[in-house]
C-alpha cells in the first residue's frame, strides 16, 4: 500500500505532496515544508558521510509503521514514496511515477522548473496509476 508521495526540488523545497490514504495524520502546510527541508538536509549529509564514494544518500528508511523510499534524479529532484512496512521493491512504482512526472510536468511549457506542481493531468494520471495497481 502506498501512503503518500512527496516531490522535493533540488533546493529542498516541497513542490508536490499527495496522500493516497486516510490513515495518515494531516499536517499543516508549514509542517509539510519543514518535513521536505529536513529530509533534504539529512539526505545531503548521509551522502557525504557514506564510506562509498559518490553515495546517493538515503534510499530507504524503515520504521515500525512505514517505509520511506527516496529516488533522486540526475537533476537533484527527489521523489519520496511513503509505503506500508510490508511493501518491498518499489522500483517499478518509482519509474512509473517519474514517467508520469516527465510527461505531464516537465513537458508542460507552462510549468516553471523548481516551482510547485499544479497539473490536473499529473494528479489524475497519478491517482489512476495508484488505484489501478491496488495500492490505495
Amino acid at each position: 500500500m502506498i501512503y503518500s508521495l512527496y516531490i522535493i526540488n533540488k533546493a529542498g523545497g516541497l513542490v508536490y505532496q499527495k496522500d493516497f490514504t486516510n490513515q495518515l495524520e494531516k499536517l499543516s502546510s508549514n509542517e509539510y515544508l519543514v518535513l521536505a527541508g529536513t529530509f533534504h538536509g539529512v539526505h545531503a549529509i548521509t551522502s557525504k558521510i557514506s564510506p562509498l564514494h559518490n553515495s546517493s544518500g538515503i534510499e530507504m528508511l524503515e520504521a515500525e509503521n512505514f517505509k520511506l523510499y527516496c529516488n533522486q534524479t540526475l537533476t537533484g529532484t527527489k521523489f519520496l514514496l511513503i509505503t506500508a512496512p510490508q511493501q518491498n521493491n518499489v522500483d517499478s512504482y518509482m519509474k512509473k511515477i517519474y514517467d508520469t512526472y516527465s510527461d505531464f510536468v516537465m513537458k508542460n511549457p507552462f510549468h516553471t522548473p523548481e516551482m510547485p506542481i499544479r497539473s490536473d493531468q499529473f494528479d489524475q494520471s497519478l491517482l489512476k496509476f495508484i488505484n489501478t495497481n491496488g495500492t490505495a
